[in-house]
């Protein structure tokens, strides 16, 4: 099997602007061991709905916390995730809600860590058989007629790079937080053992902002000729 980073094409003709924020997160933390304060963010689960959970304001506003309060949050949100999810400082939950403008290919990536697909085109791609594709509803004003339908994909963490395209003299992982201070390199790899086999599309785990998937799943867009992201073969081993 082959594999796939997802960019945005910036050198489309597609004009489309999104501005805004997911309805709840987890905070960011100031953690007692490696004194950083820092918040990743890269893992968004727009499926989850934290009503059930007492305090929501607890979830409304971005900041940093202790790690301990961070803790006690995250236990909070824990139970309502899907199988699979992992959580982070930062960490965002709900429909994303916002504004938008302009025109959006079938396949749409305002970010690196972050990839939303035009409803017709999802039923297209689910219909070729492409696996773990979960659209959930966005909350988003057009300032537009005939506005399109898009749908936040909801990406799983899982799979790593292989540590042979990580620098040799990198920092372990902050133990109490886990925090990993190595930045991400030019030339990725990813490390074969760790990659799912039931999933085309989906995150690394340890670096959350870059979105992989299979060659079935870039197929399977080439042809049905959706667009608006380009895709980057990796190699894996």
């Amino acid at each position: 099997m082959r594999y796939f980073r997802i960019k945005g094409d910036r050198g489309s003709d597609y004009t489309g602007y999104i501005d805004g924020s997911y309805k709840w997160g987890l905070p960011g933390i100031i953690c007692p061991a490696c004194k950083a304060t820092w918040s990743a963010g890269s893992k968004a689960y727009p499926s989850v709905d934290l009503t059930p959970v007492a305090f929501l304001a607890d979830f409304e506003k971005a900041r940093a916390e202790p790690l301990d309060e961070y803790e006690r949050l995250s236990e909070l949100v824990r139970p309502l995730l899907p199988p699979g999810a992992v959580l982070e400082p930062g960490a965002t939950f709900g429909s994303f809600v916002g504004r938008a403008q302009g025109f959006f290919g079938p396949l749409v990536s305002p970010d690196p860590w972050w990839l939303l697909v035009r409803r017709e085109a999802l039923e297209k791609l689910q219909a070729e058989g492409v696996r773990g594709l979960k659209g959930c509803p966005t909350v988003l004003r057009f300032r537009q007629r005939n506005s399109p339908e898009l749908l936040d994909l909801e990406l799983l963490p899982v799979g790593c790079l292989h540590p042979d395209c990580l620098p040799t003299n990198r920092k372990p992982a902050c133990p109490r937080c886990g925090r990993n201070s190595t930045p991400l390199p030019d030339d990725l790899m990813l490390d074969a053992t760790t990659l799912p086999s039931h999933l085309d599309l989906f995150r690394l785990e340890d670096y959350s902002s870059v979105i992989i998937c299979t060659e079935r799943f870039v197929d399977a867009c080439r042809r049905l000729g959706l667009d608006g992201v380009v895709f980057h073969p990796l190699p894996a081993r």
